[in-house]
């Protein structure tokens, strides 16, 4: 049975806005896209859903989540200040203070929420692999999980690459169609060069995807270019031998051949012109996530050059200990708002970013920063039918002159009706379709509770 999705608006992000739409579903897969006219004459026998003002959208990407941190979100407010410190305190009550069964919850909890905001597709970094896969499969959700390593001591290297090629082996058990694994050696100030150089051999020899924090603040950088800062201040007082590179993280990243892996690099703030050029020759793709990174006071990256060389770019939330929601819609707006800073009220239009451009990087560019574009992205025949539809009449939205414009500056992911992932609706109308809300809820406030009151101990 074909299921036809009709709204106002129709927009493909890989083809024109089709008014009076219609996208046509056959098990997990697009089977047309057109007006809604055409598409009820190609297909006589049809389900038909209508959500008159709204607008149908390919599934949003989130490109850089950490799911397994939804539990914390608020709770390192005051350790914002200090990057170090909150670094400190989400790494202790994660490992410390956190369950198998609390990180699953916490994990799940996001994926409700991403599936609630017309979310779709996530590259998920986490240390608790198994909790983010188990939960992205329960919700329904299509994920890029990346087991985290950590080591910064070169002498530990190659432990710990067997530790996580040992993680990575159970954690391809729990693959399917939708989750595939991937590993992160987290940060160049938190995993040797040797690490890096391990993990990025054994990436190239299994076709792991790679992603990576780079270029994310002024202590990282300080640590590059000359051994100074938080980072290096930590690492002396273990005991750990750093040697400067002298050069920028990129630099630093491509010296090593982690460039090889055409990674996705979450962040990159502190980059140049040449750095730039780096990641567009290596074949990188960044997740810019323009909200944690203002609210950690760690300054805005260059979307537009990024945009003007071409690199393949997504949008990510990062983790909503940093950012507090979830909402793609939001990340786009503040992304495009923060690119017209430098702008003058002269600036040519080929300077500009616009709603277009922000709509194509929060679903087609986070699929091919992902590499899941030959399956997702767009709504075009044959690719697999995740879409989102996004209610168009409320007060804050009503007239619609630019339905573009009305999705970044106007909407938010509160105003999504429906997510399907695959063909698969896990989301309709206020309701999750695919796992049990309320007990996850009910799980949710007594681990706050719990995470309370061991603050309250320390």
């Amino acid at each position: 049975m074909t299921t036809m999705y009709c709204a106002r608006w129709v927009l493909p992000i890989a083809s024109g806005m089709i008014e009076d739409g219609a996208v046509a579903v056959e098990d997990a897969r697009i089977a047309g896209v057109d007006t809604r006219l055409e598409l009820t004459k190609r297909f006589p026998h049809f389900k038909l859903q209508d959500y008159g003002e709204a607008a149908i959208l390919p599934g949003l990407v989130n490109a850089h989540s950490h799911l397994e941190l939804t539990l914390m979100r608020g709770f390192l407010e005051r350790e914002e200040t200090n990057f170090f410190e909150w670094l400190r305190k989400l790494t202790v009550t994660r490992m410390e203070r956190m369950t198998a069964d609390d990180l699953y919850v916490s994990a799940a909890w996001g994926a409700i929420e991403a599936a609630r905001a017309g979310v779709t597709s996530l590259g998920d970094a986490s240390d608790a692999a198994q909790a983010s896969m188990k939960a992205v499969r329960d919700v329904g959700l299509r994920a890029n999980v990346y087991k985290e390593v950590f080591g910064p001591d070169e002498k530990l290297a190659r432990e710990q690459l067997v530790k996580l090629q040992e993680r990575v082996s159970i954690l391809r058990e729990m693959e399917t169609p939708l989750v595939r694994v991937g590993v992160s050696p987290h940060a160049p100030y938190t995993v040797s060069r040797k690490l890096i150089e391990l993990v990025t051999q054994y990436a190239l020899a299994e076709n792991l995807p790679v992603m990576m924090h780079a270029a994310e603040s002024v202590h990282e950088a300080a640590l590059m270019r000359d051994g100074t800062g938080l980072f290096a201040e930590s690492l002396k007082r273990r005991g750990i031998e750093w040697r400067v590179p002298g050069v920028s993280t990129i630099q630093y990243l491509a010296s090593a051949g982690a460039l090889q892996t055409k990674p996705l690099l979450a962040h990159c703030i502190t980059v140049d012109d040449a750095d730039i050029e780096l990641l567009r020759e290596s074949g990188a793709r960044v997740a810019h996530c323009p909200k944690s990174n203002l609210k950690l006071f760690h300054g805005r990256a260059p979307l537009a050059g990024f945009l003007e060389k071409k690199l393949t770019v997504g949008f990510g939330s990062d983790s909503v200990a940093t950012n507090n929601t979830c909402d793609m819609l939001e990340e786009a707006r503040i992304a495009l708002l923060l690119t017209r800073m430098d702008k003058t009220s002269e600036a040519s239009p080929e300077q500009t970013v616009t709603a277009e451009d922000a709509l194509q990087i929060v679903t087609q560019g986070g699929a091919r920063a992902l590499g899941w574009d030959k399956r997702t992205g767009a709504l075009s025949l044959g690719l697999d039918a995740d879409l989102t539809i996004i209610q168009l009449d409320g007060a804050h939205q009503l007239p619609v002159h630019d339905v573009a414009a009305a999705l970044v500056f106007a909407s938010s992911g509160r105003d999504v009706r429906l997510t399907v992932v695959a063909g698969r609706e896990i989301y309709r109308d206020g309701q999750m379709l695919t796992v049990d809300e309320e007990r996850l809820r009910a799980r949710v406030k007594e681990i706050a509770v719990k995470m309370r009151g061991s603050q309250r101990r320390n």
